[in-house]
């Protein structure tokens, strides 16, 4: 699993590393030193339609494959991520630009994690029968895999995210083609490995690379490719559901957020301070969980102004191979300058900076794309600041004076995927958690995940849920099988 200085990644398709039919090729760059470290498949729909040939061809056995030994073939490949994960966590900070230690402890971890949940889940899967008393017929619940479905994963957590689509999708019995993000690559391919070295048949996960308007298109509108599994924008979420649902495909869209951290004064103060650091800028802020709008009661806003400021001093940008480092590089240079471009215009947009905001010069790596932890002070919620997703390491802060009005304002926004809470008013607690749109509400806590729960938003945030049962359910098709018998 060497990952050489410039290489390139291929499709893996039927169980085999393959170059894509055109022989065109994208760059992959390497965002902690602004370089290209390599080159990518830019698949055609001829690419897809390979790779959904051998997703047909694998479905009519993996389908009627026990569920044991789909589940010890999960379990392998959990535990080959765990083996390398060296390699997958230096090819994830290489590729995406978070810190290695992050990816070390999180990001791949919960790769392995994904797998092994659904390897055991698929086994305790249950359906149902119903008895119609008096009328002499039972009824019971088939759950069928679909057959091949596509799975599409985005930059900001890429293995983590790739693993959370195709390990139930495979666990429920379909076979996938599945594209990452052309921007992060490398680990999926990476997993090519680890898949053949575990026994997984052939066909049964087919990796395509390339860009989503091409690649990702081509897989969105194949008429026998029957649901669709996207995480990503919001924007591209819409286009999706305009292509796919006059096909009738089953979609599951996990989009954007502009998520609310709701602090009131009687919070445990010092452990909302961490966390609050920690839900802001995890990630340089490009996970779609980040709360970006911090509301702070009135009575301890000037407090938490500045002491949140002086903790956020205190995280070190720098290389991502560097473990003292907090804040690496942003994921490419175009989304650096989108976030930046909101930094800039901030007093146009109604707000104030009031820490960070400038670009970060690296030592030996200078053309890295690099931005400092942002805090802006704003005092109007309808502001873009407060409105659009910038998914980056910048946040708002703005105070309230009651419970209706911070929560009027928390759902003042065309997203709601998730929010967190600090009080130690259970009463409180209740209210504002049964009222406020989101799909999770964190309370006292971030970012803490029991996989057996159903994750996904509401509004402008996605369509469906993920995790746990509600993603084998999404994965399979209910079938009513009714008996009369005498």
């Amino acid at each position: 699993m060497d990952i050489e200085i410039s290489m390139k990644i291929k499709n893996y398709i039927n169980g085999e590393y393959v170059n894509p039919i055109s022989n065109n090729w994208i760059e992959n760059y390497n965002p902690s030193i602004g370089e290209v470290y390599g080159q990518l498949p830019d698949s055609s729909s001829e690419d897809v339609e390979i790779a959904y040939k051998a997703a047909e061809t694998a479905f009519l056995s993996w389908s009627e494959t026990t569920l044991d030994e789909r589940s010890q073939i999960l379990s392998k490949i959990a535990k080959l991520i765990i083996e390398k994960l060296p390699e997958l966590a230096l090819a994830e900070a290489k590729d995406n630009g978070k810190p290695v230690h992050v990816a070390k402890s999180i990001d791949i971890p919960r790769a392995s994690a994904n797998f092994q949940f659904f390897a055991n889940a698929i086994t305790q899967f249950a359906s149902e029968a119903h008895e119609s008393v008096g009328q002499n017929a039972i009824n019971f619940t088939l759950r069928q895999p679909i057959g091949v479905v596509g799975c599409i994963s985005p930059w900001n957590l890429p293995l983590y995210l790739f693993t959370w689509k195709i390990a139930p999708a495979i666990a429920a019995g379909n076979c996938v083609v599945a594209k990452p993000s052309e921007i992060t690559p490398m680990t999926a391919y990476l997993l090519g490995e680890i898949l053949t070295e575990a026994g997984l048949p052939k066909g049964v996960l087919n990796i395509i690379h390339g860009l989503g308007t091409t690649t990702g298109q081509a897989i969105v509108e194949h008429p026998n490719i029957k649901a669709i599994s996207f995480t990503g924008g919001t924007k591209t979420g819409a286009h999706i559901a305009k292509v796919a649902s006059p096909m009738f495909k089953k979609l599951s869209l996990e989009l954007g957020g502009k998520n609310p951290a709701i602090i009131f004064s009687d919070c445990d103060y010092n452990e909302m301070l961490q966390t609050t650091v920690r839900s802001s800028f995890a990630n340089q802020g490009q996970i779609c969980l980040c709360g970006s709008r911090i509301f702070v009661e009135a009575s301890i806003y000037q407090k938490f102004k500045t002491d949140f400021i002086a903790a956020v001093s205190k995280l070190k940008v720098g290389s991502p191979f560097n473990n003292h480092t907090d804040i690496g590089a942003l994921v490419s240079k175009t989304h650096l300058n989108k976030v930046k471009s909101y930094v800039d215009n901030a007093e146009q947009y109604g707000g104030k900076v009031v820490f960070g905001g400038n670009l970060v010069s690296v030592r030996d790596s200078e053309n890295g794309y690099y931005l400092e932890p942002t805090i802006i002070e704003v005092n109007d919620n309808s502001c873009i600041l407060n409105q659009e997703e910038i998914f980056g390491p910048v946040v708002t802060i703005m105070s309230f004076n009651d419970e209706n009005e911070v929560l009027a304002m928390a759902n003042d926004v065309s997203y709601g995927l998730s929010a967190t809470l600090w009080t130690n008013d259970l009463k409180r607690t209740m209210r504002v958690s049964k009222q406020i749109d989101a799909g999770i509400v964190w309370v006292n806590t971030w970012l803490l995940r029991d996989l057996r729960t159903p994750f996904g938003g509401m509004k402008s945030s996605g369509v469906g849920r993920e995790g746990g049962l509600e993603a084998l359910r999404f994965f399979t098709e209910p079938k009513n099988i009714c008996i009369k018998y005498n």
